[in-house]
């Protein structure tokens, strides 16, 4: 098994909660992490039609059943079993009674809120991270090799080629996930939108514009869009509205949480393919954000990253903000140096008072400089 480095904060946790709960999108390794590092626990999954029954006729029972040292899958198929699971563990009053899983976060997070409030630690599991394939070394040194292939533990556990797996990741996701949550008559009409949105990855939002091209409503493109962010398909990267001028492009950014999905749905069928795609470069950007996201949930923090474009078109691709610092990153999927590379930075560190060492551009090639502008970085040697 790769190690997944979110294990070491699971363990800590469930020493400090009575419940744990571990969210992210299907496939991702939620299971196959808790049953190998929780070995002595009794694994339930939902999924199994004897076990839900059970749990949604007698959850009095269930819970007698199975009161201590559980791994309860898909727990969002019995929303209701939660309260019953909150009552026990405030009699018992002891730590890691439960671990709950699921990856329907728009059904899971909502039922948390209500029943477990306070009482478990909340925790995301993404695809594998680039750091935790290098150290299993597994991790193409081609770039593209990335991008397309992205990084669901499947691909490399079964040795399943990218074309085989994302196409019935999507059909299995709309045909369960969807229908689960939306009442749509046409599917085909959602898959659409999710293509159309892969097509605008790093640009600017306009949701009207998507909206058209798929022939709904603004506010059922924004619905579905929504449903796409809870299971993990896409986010929007929010921009940053610190008021360095009135004239800050106030609308979010949109990326997907798998490269190798976004690929799928733009039709590529190789590595090779997306090095001569007009993409490439927001592929990368996406690529790169990626990772940034993957280092705050595995350390069990809530990453805060925006972007910032002024109407001038100076950008920032992504602010990392920790507390009162930040640091901002140009992304550039080039490997040869340039000093425009810094241009879009220099703007913005003047405007923000932001030092010169907090000023970085991340970059496609292996030479890293500090120069007078900032920090050249190799995408290669980070993360």
């Amino acid at each position: 098994m790769i190690h997944r480095i979110i294990s070491a904060k699971l363990k800590d946790l469930s020493t400090k909660y009575p419940i744990v709960t571990l969210t992210g999108p299907r496939q991702s390794g939620k299971s196959t992490l808790l049953k190998n590092e929780f070995c002595d626990y009794t694994y339930l999954s939902l999924e199994n039609p004897d076990i839900k029954e059970f749990a949604l006729s007698d959850p009095n029972g269930f819970i007698k059943t199975y009161p201590d040292k559980v791994i309860i899958d898909e727990i969002q198929k019995v929303p209701n079993l939660l309260s019953y699971i909150q009552t026990h563990t405030d009699n018992v009053n002891e730590t890691g009674m439960y671990l709950l899983a699921g990856s329907q976060n728009f059904l899971l997070l909502d039922s948390i809120s209500q029943s477990l409030a306070g009482r478990t630690a909340i925790l995301k599991l993404l695809p594998f991270s680039r750091l935790e394939l290098k150290d299993a070394g597994l991790l193409n040194a081609s770039t593209d090799d990335q991008i397309y292939k992205g990084f669901y533990p499947r691909l490399y556990d079964k040795d399943i080629a990218p074309e085989d797996y994302y196409p019935y990741y999507i059909q299995t996701y709309v045909e369960r996930d969807v229908r689960d949550v939306l009442r749509i008559s046409d599917l085909n009409k959602f898959v659409k939108f999710i293509r159309l949105c892969a097509g605008r990855i790093g640009q600017i939002l306009n949701l009207s514009s998507l909206a058209n091209e798929t022939g709904i409503t603004a506010n059922t493109a924004d619905a579905w869009l929504s449903v796409l962010e809870a299971s993990y398909i896409c986010y929007r990267l929010a921009p940053n509205f610190t008021n360095y001028n009135k004239r800050v492009v106030k609308s979010p950014k949109l990326y997907f949480y798998a490269t190798g999905l976004a690929c799928s749905l733009l039709g590529l069928s190789s590595a090779d393919q997306v090095s001569a795609f007009y993409m490439r470069g927001s592929l990368f950007e996406n690529l790169v954000i990626n990772q940034f996201i993957k280092d705050a949930y595995n350390n069990g923090k809530q990453p805060d990253l925006t972007y910032w474009r002024d109407s001038q078109g100076n950008e920032i691709d992504l602010i990392a903000t920790n507390g009162l610092e930040m640091n901002a990153y140009e992304i550039k999927i080039g490997q040869t140096y340039s000093t425009d590379y810094f241009k879009g930075l220099d703007k913005w560190g003047k405007l923000s008072g932001t030092p010169v060492n907090h000023l970085n551009v991340i970059y496609n090639g292996d030479t890293e400089l500090n120069t007078s502008k900032g920090k050249l970085l190799s995408f290669a040697n980070l993360f």
